[in-house]
């Protein structure tokens, strides 16, 4: 399966067999990256009404969306074009300075390729402990680490360490383009794991095989997507090399 970060909590999942997939598409004035240019058959959104998370209208092409939030309010699970989607509530960060009340969103999980997938969403809060269980037996976690506006880094680590996810890809953290206030950068997060236990991709894609899963938690830091040139640029990274 071939992982494409566009940029916040954007990805493009792209399996062997099966749909192709885009996670979390923005705006782009509002989170700093650039247009996502790729089509994909399914966009999953974890808000509907968050411009860094719900702009599956900004995917070139057609495709079916998955609104997770609506998913994990109607029974928690879905399945479209052969795929199951399992989804689970969350609450934005209680003190978000751009949003009066904290909007709901969904955290949400599916499986391509033999890999199991998870995305944290806009989470803003430490998890509760049904929440943390629907991250059991997590191959790849899509983790929110920029501690400001979303889960703080001690909460989301106490889930890590709990639930032990084979490979963490951080997302939601500052970069050059996306500069929120207090944000942290991604050394905030890597200081919780020896040097080791971190593998980079160099690139905004990485390739990641079924049998390239970890037994423990390793974290995969990627770049992000910087413009239209890039797409069909592959720089591929195994984890553990």
């Amino acid at each position: 399966m071939d992982i494409r970060w566009y940029g916040h909590a954007s990805f493009r999942l792209l399996p062997k067999a099966g749909p192709v997939i885009i996670t979390d598409p923005y705006l782009p004035e509002l989170v700093g990256y650039a247009p996502i240019p790729d089509p994909a058959d399914i966009v999953v959104i974890s808000s509907t009404d968050d411009d860094g998370h719900c702009r599956e209208d900004l995917v070139p092409d057609n495709h079916a969306v998955v609104d997770a939030l609506d998913v994990a309010l109607n029974g928690g699970s879905r399945v479209v074009d052969g795929l199951t989607f399992n989804a689970m509530e969350a609450m934005e960060y209680e003190h978000h300075p751009e949003h009066a009340v904290p909007g709901q969103n969904a955290m949400y999980r599916f499986e391509l390729d033999g890999i199991r997938i998870a995305h944290m969403g806009d989470v803003g809060n430490r998890l509760t402990s049904a929440q943390m269980e629907f991250f059991e037996d997590v191959d790849i976690l899509l983790a929110l680490t920029g501690d400001a506006l979303t889960i703080k880094l001690p909460d989301l680590m106490e889930m890590i360490h709990r639930m032990r996810p084979r490979i963490v890809i951080p997302m939601h953290f500052r970069t050059l383009a996306y500069k929120p206030q207090r944000g942290a950068w991604i050394e905030a997060f890597l200081a919780h794991f020896r040097a080791d236990q971190i593998d980079y991709a160099l690139g905004c894609d990485v390739t990641v095989w079924k049998a390239d899963i970890p037994d423990e938690t390793r974290v995969l830091v990627m770049d992000y997507h910087r413009s239209a040139a890039d797409s069909g640029t592959k720089i591929p990274a195994r984890v553990g090399v």
